[in-house]
């Protein structure tokens, strides 16, 4: 029989396919992402990432791929170094004083912390959302869509400006929202059209992946519900890993769930299991996943 908390997640499961087929034409037979003509997905692959702040030992030996054009979840009790692996992935861990990584992360094939590499590159590449929605609040919605660009081009015209703010906000489903006014300040938003904006500034600049780390954490049901669908879309286009303390939102909104745990406090994180999510959630092979999906502990 399964537990009250696992069966909260297999509806939680059910119900993603539900909206899956709803939102599908009649004729599709797949809930294959659709990928868009020319553009490839990227993948990346860590082979042995230990990450540390000064002496503290935070994750241990994380090896998994994590695929293109799938959204996957990192789940895994508070402290378990979830958050501290996400941000490794686009080499923000590095900014933290002291903080370092062993190991290797790969942008298909290519390692992302040789010291050939800028780290500045690499973020364009690997875009991060982050828990509180964090628009500029001194810019408007427009230049807060355009923040991204305007960083990274030496030079660009209005009218291409135009474009890509236009293009971005309809990417974060904002733009009919939004397009009256954008000379208004973007931290006049709700709090679910703000955290879309950061999408829409992530995505401005046209990234390979995108990192979340629990992007709806401090949203109601509606906007929760209203990122999770976009997230959804956005994965036709992008690799998405989302880091998420909500175990019904991993079972609705991921492809693919990494499970991580500690063993104790003070003893760093590690990879328990990675998998397809619906096999995460009704049929793991760890029984400390199994523990931690039915709400035993965590």
């Amino acid at each position: 029989m399964l537990g009250a908390a696992t069966k909260r997640n297999a509806d939680a499961l059910d119900d993603r396919k539900g909206r899956m087929a709803e939102s599908r034409p009649a004729s599709a037979t797949s809930t294959e992402p659709t990928k868009v003509p020319g553009r490839r997905a990227k993948t990346i692959e860590t082979r042995g990432v230990n990450l540390f702040y000064g002496d503290f030992h935070a994750v241990e030996e994380v090896t998994m791929t994590i695929e293109p054009n799938k959204v996957t979840a990192l789940i895994g009790s508070s402290g378990c170094g979830k958050t501290t692996f996400l941000r490794s992935l686009n080499r923000m861990h590095e900014l933290t004083p002291g903080a370092r990584v062993q190991g290797e992360v790969t942008l298909d094939g290519e390692d992302i912390y040789d010291s050939r590499v800028d780290p500045v590159a690499v973020r364009r590449l690997i875009g991060m959302v982050f828990q509180q929605p964090n628009p500029f609040p001194t810019m408007s919605i427009y230049d807060n869509a355009a923040a991204g660009l305007n960083l990274n081009a030496k030079k660009v015209s209005k009218a291409h400006k135009d474009s890509v703010v236009e293009r971005s906000l309809r990417g974060a489903h904002l733009w009919d929202e939004v397009k009256d006014r954008l000379d208004k300040p973007g931290g006049g938003l709700s709090g679910g059209q703000q955290q879309r904006l950061c999408i829409a500034r992530a995505i401005a600049v046209e990234p390979e992946i995108l990192l979340m780390d629990e992007p709806c954490s401090a949203l109601d049901p509606v906007a929760t519900l209203a990122v999770e669908d976009l997230i959804g879309e956005l994965k036709s286009r992008y690799t998405i890993v989302v880091v998420t303390h909500n175990m019904q939102q991993a079972a609705r909104a991921s492809d693919v769930t990494a499970f991580f745990n500690l063993d104790a406090t003070g003893k760093p994180g590690h990879l328990v299991e990675i998998g397809p999510t619906e096999e995460i959630f009704t049929n793991p092979n760890e029984k400390e996943t199994e523990d931690y999906v039915s709400g035993r502990f965590g």
